[in-house]
């Protein structure tokens, strides 16, 4: 057993020694790990927040101005997670060489350690890798995306509270530059404090650089100001049809005849009454036009102009209390897709409409004609297309 210890002790130290840089102190580390925890910090508040919308809380406030506020939140989210990845890899470089050393567990803290970095790497591999692969919207795995990155972002959390606890005074003692003038004063064998200093310093400059370009060429499909250095997102601006992107059409969710069929009608339904409009009576009513974005989980967003009835309007045909929350059913059969629901913040409000039009011209298909759901501050997900009814609760 001790030849065995022995051997594996001289094979880790020479791996580490292979893998040796200069580059590397406890200062850089400190540092990657202060960029990284306020990425996923925002990443986590954000995300929290586009979950709270579409599985709200009793205590949850719907807010509907700004009408770009979901534009904001989870373009930052999705900004802020491609971000993360360069600076997640370049804090496990950093802090490679101890996991090398020898012997792997000392006390019953320094297994405590082990086990929280163990586990926040782990977590934050995946949750980042999955939540890149929704951006494409691929999903090569049985479980369901939305929960297990909603869940997963907990674990991410709390390890890496756990890391903070338990690394705090090493954190305290290098989180200064000062603490950094002090590390590198000349040590026997140690090269020149100066050069190693710009090293590191000329590391973060590339770090920084590289997560900067990585950043501006995929944040356009987020926001229109950079919307011409998109070159690498999945989504641009100003395509699909009516110049409006689109993340499912009317075929994959298997609507295209009922949604053309001459016999379309919506229904509107309160507890006392019941109504149904044809396209032409619907056209008929009183019709608004707004700018309103849409903005969709993975990240992309489009402003446009949608023309067509106010939801108060139609509910007020019926009777509907003006306190009253909505159910949006669609043509669409089964799945997340097939209904949403609408609290009064957003069924009251004079921008929250049954949209017939998009951009000057009726309802592309695939945009869901002949008639869909578009609100001001609310995730894509829940502005439903082809609507067939919509109904108090």
């Amino acid at each position: 057993m001790d030849r065995l210890t022995t051997l594996l002790q001289r094979r880790m130290e020479s791996v580490n020694q292979r893998f040796a840089s200069p580059l590397r102190s406890k200062r850089l580390t400190v540092v990657l790990g202060r960029w990284l925890g306020i990425a996923f910090s925002v990443c986590f508040l954000t995300g929290l927040f586009s979950h709270l919308l579409q599985d709200p809380p009793g205590w949850m406030i719907f807010l509907t101005r700004p009408v770009w506020l979901y534009v904001a939140t989870q373009g930052i989210h999705i900004t802020t997670g491609i971000a993360s990845v360069p600076l997640l890899l370049a804090k496990m470089w950093s802090v490679f060489p101890e996991l090398l050393r020898w012997p792997p567990l000392k006390s019953v803290v320094h297994g405590l350690e082990r086990a929280s970095i163990a586990l926040f790497v782990a977590a934050s591999l995946v949750e980042v890798t999955i939540g890149l692969l929704d951006t494409f919207q691929w999903y090569p795995w049985p479980f369901s995306f939305k929960d297990v990155h909603y869940w997963l972002a907990w674990v991410v959390i709390g390890s890496l509270a756990l890391h903070i606890a338990v690394k705090l005074p090493i954190i305290r003692a290098h989180w200064s530059r000062a603490a950094e003038a002090a590390a590198a004063r000349p040590v026997a064998g140690a090269g020149p404090a100066a050069r190693e200093g710009w090293n590191r310093r000329g590391f973060l400059v590339a770090l920084t650089a590289g997560t900067a370009v990585v950043v501006l060429a995929t944040a356009g499909q987020s926001f229109a100001w950079l919307a011409g250095l998109n070159l690498f997102a999945p989504r641009r601006m100003d395509t699909g049809p009516q110049g409006v992107p689109i993340n499912r059409t009317a075929a994959q969710a298997g609507v295209g005849e009922a949604a053309l069929a001459p016999d379309w009608v919506l229904t509107v339904a309160s507890h006392t009454r019941e109504k149904t409009f044809t396209l032409a009576q619907l056209a008929a009513l009183p019709q608004y036009s707004y700018g309103l974005p849409i903005a969709c989980v993975e990240g992309w967003s489009q402003g446009a102009q949608w023309r067509g009835v106010r939801i108060r309007d139609l509910m007020a045909t019926v009777d509907a209390p003006a306190d009253a929350e909505l159910q949006i059913s669609s043509m669409e059969q089964g799945g997340v897709y097939g209904r949403s629901y609408m609290p009064a913040a957003y069924s009251q409000d004079e921008k929250t409409l049954l949209a017939l039009e998009l951009n000057g011209a009726p309802l592309d298909l695939d945009h869901g004609y002949p008639a869909r759901i578009i609100a001001p501050g609310r995730p894509g997900v829940l502005q439903t297309k082809w609507v067939k009814k919509v109904e108090v609760l």
